[in-house]
């Protein structure tokens, strides 16, 4: 009988650049920082829940023209095998040739290191003729995997000068992060970057979730929100339809049920 492939199938929503939303405030200082960004090996976006990350991400990838490899991650990719064959598809994507190779080492009987499979990954991508190439990790910590770590910081280490790869993460990875921002190789966006000020959260709660309100209730719900977004949507969505503004304010804090 013929061997059932260990993965099969993969997941393909996992893959799927996230939709950029119709209704949002433009970021351009942001977005700028991340097409500048592309042109050094490593971006990391990291800022806890609630900040906007991915929406950024989307926001920045519906307007670039460079090719964009997505891979959503989940728990159960901390299997090596597993998150290289994610990581392989999620490449694959944009050219169905890049890294065959890498992915027939992965699925034999005694499967290589993840160094020794992006090694070969790598040697793919240098002679890939399809320009340059954007490859995203979402939820990066989710993995926690010494394995996985390791590799990836081989492939930054080797980074072919064709792939630029980009985190979104709640917390740093154990990359040489240092190093790579000394040689000019690291761009970052973090939570006070995200962060929405006033002007950003009065365009939010008008605009997008189509509130009137006055600027001192903006500036109470962004100081109480510390400018996080899915505070200020939270606390919209409780507003929307209700009279007495100064009284929610008043008791709105971070326990709120929402």
């Amino acid at each position: 009988a013929q061997q059932r492939h260990p993965l099969h199938p993969l997941l393909a929503t996992k893959l799927h650049v996230p939709r950029s939303r119709t209704h949002l405030v433009p970021r351009a200082h942001l977005t700028q920082r991340l097409q500048q960004g592309a042109e050094r090996a490593l971006t990391l976006v990291s800022a806890p829940a609630g900040f906007g990350k991915t929406t950024l991400l989307a926001q920045w990838l519906a307007e670039t023209r460079r090719p964009v490899a997505w891979l959503s991650l989940e728990p159960e990719d901390n299997d090596p095998t597993r998150f290289l064959s994610y990581l392989i598809a999620a490449l694959q994507t944009l050219d169905p040739h890049i890294g065959t190779t890498a992915l027939a080492l992965l699925h034999t009987p005694q499967p290589p290191s993840p160094e020794s499979v992006l090694a070969v990954l790598t040697n793919d991508l240098v002679s890939h003729e399809g320009g340059d190439v954007v490859l995203v990790l979402d939820d990066y910590h989710l993995l926690t995997a010494d394995a996985i770590h390791h590799g990836m910081t081989f492939l930054l280490e080797h980074l072919p000068p064709q792939l630029h790869l980009i985190l979104a993460t709640r917390a740093d990875p154990p990359f040489p992060l240092a190093r790579l921002r000394t040689q000019g190789q690291l761009c970052e966006v973090r939570t006070a970057d995200l962060r929405f000020g006033t002007a950003e959260a009065s365009a939010f709660l008008q605009a997008v979730m189509g509130l009137d309100l006055e600027a001192s209730a903006i500036a109470t719900l962004e100081s109480r929100t510390e400018g996080r977004i899915a505070g200020l949507q939270m606390a919209a969505l409780s507003l929307q339809g209700r009279a007495d503004i100064s009284g929610f304010l008043a008791a709105f804090t971070g326990s709120h049920r929402f």
